[in-house]
Formats: structure tokens, C-alpha cells, sequence
């Protein structure tokens, strides 16, 4: 279980938008451009960022932060990361339409498990003698693909919305999904002697002899929405809400992909060797992982359709202050709910005031809910004639205090203005 996850997180840790997947979120900022874009988030509500940052990028994982992590532990325990980068070019198409061209790169894991589970990764099965550990309904999702996004954006409905739209063509490049059943788990007896195991789990790969940036083993198709209006508030002097879903989509996993499952119970007492000095020994002989896979495991190689994580972003905007000479005004306070589904998220809220000094914008970010329990982030961004760059982070405690708590976070755009 440990070679498992240790491979896994860091197979899709290539390289590190604001940070929500949204490439529509800016337009009103810098309106017709050409943007690079780069987001890299994680979290968990269990698991601290020194541990994560261990299993992505490697390194030795001492006693103490395995023992952070699991004071932190519930019943059920959630993690995620996400990676994105892309290229976005918004072109003039006429006087209420502008057009949407892009080309971006996605990675996402993210899992759902147990506390015994945890338990059994990283300190084995001594702490479980004469007891069962509960391995049920714990998932595990890895993906990666690319897409080719074309759409538009028109911005003068009714003289002040906007509403965008694009559609994508997703190549899929890898994937990786691990499911265990309601009865899945392991008993170990009292002596240690026996163990008993409960393989109730589906496991899904995508072509293993296709890996890498080039491979081709899924094709699918997704889409974006995206919906702005500004409108007369209460308090302050204008309101903007603004709602946006992306990734509303899935990818169609070729034969080559193969699907194992297994709902059986595995019984292992050790062999007995009659003659140390006589390694072949034909219990010994029998025992090869080809020929244990095939005693546990029923698999098949068959077409699939996978639903990638979607995105639901609500945000509302009330703006108060004086309007500056650069046509913002000095204050700005936005509160918002966030999801991800298919993708073992909890409903996320946040808090973002502003503060706008001439061409510079600061925002500070809190959030609950997601991958972590609590998220404290900051923004800083200058807005040019010609230029638009913003630097940004939704979770900075996992960067400043990496072992009590978790979340990291970082997105940047950098964006030419174009007339």
C-alpha cells in the first residue's frame, strides 16, 4: 500500500490561474490578451503539508511527521492536488464578442480513506494483532490530460453582463483509480500467524505501456461556462456576481486501458520451507506475484467513460470607496462558495477583501471547507496599460508552518493586453 501511494502522487507532479481553474475569472481585468497561467494547490484534512510535500516530491519520512499527521486523523479522511498550466488567448471577434483560444495541461489526484487505512501505510500491521482494519469504501483517483479549448466571450449583455462559453477536446494521457468495496479489510490474528484479507476493490489503469506528455489513451470532450453581471446593492456602491463552471466533462478510456476487481477473501498462514538450504522448494516455486494476481484478481482489458472533476465557482463582489483615475475603486469585499465534484471535495467558502492603491491590488483570502479545514491566503496584482501580472496563493499555511498544518497553494498570470 505504501509502494502504491509513494508512486503514485509523484507520477503526477510535473511542475507547479487565480485558483479556481478559470480562465474566464480575469477577462474583466485585462479583457482581450495573451496569458500564461499556472496553478498548483494541495491540502488535506489530515494529512500535514510536510507529508505531502514528502510523498510528491520524495524524501525520507521520519517518525514525527507520520505522527503529526496521525493525531489529526478521523473516521474519514480526505486529500487533493491539483495542477494546471496553460496558454489563453482572447482575440477580437466584434463589437459585443471577443474569442476564446487556448491550450492547457491538467493533473489531479485525490483520495478518500480511512484512519486504519493510514495506520496500515505507514506503521504496517503490528498495532492490529487479534483486530480487523477497516479498508472500506476508501478511493483513490490519479489523472492527467491536456485539452485544446476554442469558445468566446460577449461582453455587453445587457450593456453591463457578460457571458462566456468554450468547449475542449481532452486528450488523455493517464489514469489511475482505486476503489474499495463496503467489505474490504484486513485482520491480523493475535500471534501474528495469520492474516486475513478482505480484497472487496476495483482498480482501473490506463494503458501501462503508453506513458508520458505524448501518449494518446483516451479522447473526450468538456466545457466552460461563464456568467457576470453587475447590479445595485444595498451597501456600497456597485455589486458584480459572478458564476462560472468548468471541466463539465468526461474522457473515453481506450481497450487498451484495464479494469482488475476482486471480492475475495485471502488467507495467508507463511509456507513451510522443509529444507532452508533448498530454495526450490516447490511451495516456494508456486509462489510468484503472476500467480498470485491471477488466484485474486479478475481482469479485463474494455472500453470506459471517465467523468473528470468539475468545477462550480459563485463569487459576489461589492465594491465601496472613491473611483480611482485607473477606473477601480480604492475598496473591494467578495464572498463565495467553491466545489469540485468527482473529486472527494467538501463545499468550500471564502472571504476576500481588496484593497486597490493606482495600479496595484492586495487581497487577502480566507477560506474553509475544500481539502483543509482552514485556508489563509494573499493576492497581489498590477494592472497596466499594456501588461497584467498577478501573484497569488489561497493557502499559505502549509508554506509558512509545514507541520501542523496542511494546504499549500500558488497561481500566477501573466497576461499582454491586446487592443
Amino acid at each position: 500500500m505504501r509502494y502504491f501511494l509513494v508512486c503514485l502522487l509523484p507520477a503526477f507532479a510535473g511542475v507547479l490561474n487565480a485558483q479556481y481553474n478559470s480562465n474566464f475569472i480575469n477577462y474583466t481585468k485585462y479583457g482581450r490578451s495573451v496569458s500564461l497561467n499556472l496553478e498548483y494547490e494541495s491540502g488535506s484534512n489530515a494529512l500535514n503539508s510536510a507529508l505531502i510535500n514528502k510523498l510528491i516530491w520524495g524524501g525520507y519520512i521520519d517518525q514525527e511527521t507520520k505522527d503529526a499527521s496521525q493525531k489529526k486523523l478521523r473516521a474519514y479522511n480526505n486529500f487533493g492536488i491539483n495542477l494546471n498550466y496553460d496558454v489563453n488567448a482572447i482575440l477580437k471577434g466584434g463589437k459585443k464578442f471577443d474569442l476564446v483560444i487556448g491550450l492547457k495541461n491538467q493533473e489531479i489526484v485525490n483520495g478518500y480513506f480511512t484512519r486504519d487505512f493510514y495506520n496500515l501505510l505507514f506503521y504496517g500491521n503490528a498495532a492490529y494483532k487479534g483486530k480487523t482494519a477497516d479498508l472500506s469504501n476508501c478511493n483513490f483517483n490519479a489523472l492527467r490530460f491536456q485539452e485544446f479549448k476554442i469558445g468566446g466571450v460577449m461582453n455587453k449583455v445587457d450593456s453591463m453582463g457578460k457571458i462566456g462559453f468554450s468547449v475542449s477536446f481532452l486528450k488523455g494521457e493517464q489514469l489511475f483509480y482505486l476503489g474499495t468495496g463496503a467489505n474490504s479489510s484486513l485482520y491480523t490474528s493475535s500471534d501474528g500467524s495469520q492474516v486475513v484479507w478482505n480484497s472487496d476493490f476495483n482498480l482501473a489503469l490506463s494503458d501501462t505501456a503508453k506513458r508520458g506528455f505524448g501518449s494518446f489513451n483516451g479522447m473526450g470532450a468538456s466545457a466552460d461556462i461563464y456568467f457576470e453581471t453587475e447590479y445595485k446593492s444595498v451597501i456600497g456602491k456597485k455589486s458584480r456576481l459572478v458564476v462560472n463552471a468548468n471541466n463539465i466533462g468526461f474522457i473515453y478510456w481506450r481497450k487498451q486501458s484495464v479494469q482488475y476487481s476482486s471480492d475475495s477473501v485471502y488467507n495467508y498462514e507463511g509456507y513451510s520451507v522443509s529444507n532452508i538450504n533448498d530454495l526450490r522448494d516447490t511451495t516456494l516455486g508456486d509462489l510468484t506475484r503472476d500467480s498470485i494476481i491471477n488466484n485474486l484478481l479478475n481482469n479485463y482489458s474494455e472500453n470506459f467513460n471517465v467523468n473528470i472533476p468539475s468545477n462550480l465557482l459563485i463569487i459576489n463582489k461589492i465594491y465601496f470607496g472613491p473611483l480611482s483615475p485607473f477606473g477601480q475603486y480604492k475598496y473591494c469585499f467578495s464572498f463565495g462558495f467553491r466545489h469540485i465534484f468527482n473529486a472527494n471535495y467538501i463545499p468550500y467558502v471564502f472571504i476576500e477583501p481588496e484593497y486597490t492603491y493606482r495600479n496595484f491590488n492586495f487581497g487577502v483570502h480566507i477560506g474553509y471547507g475544500g481539502y483543509m479545514r482552514l485556508s489563509l491566503g494573499a493576492s497581489v496584482s498590477l494592472n497596466r496599460p499594456g501588461w497584467f501580472f498577478r501573484l497569488g496563493s489561497n493557502s499559505l499555511q502549509g508554506f509558512i508552518l509545514p507541520n501542523k498544518t496542511s494546504g499549500q497553494g500558488v497561481y500566477i498570470t501573466l497576461a499582454k493586453k491586446l487592443k
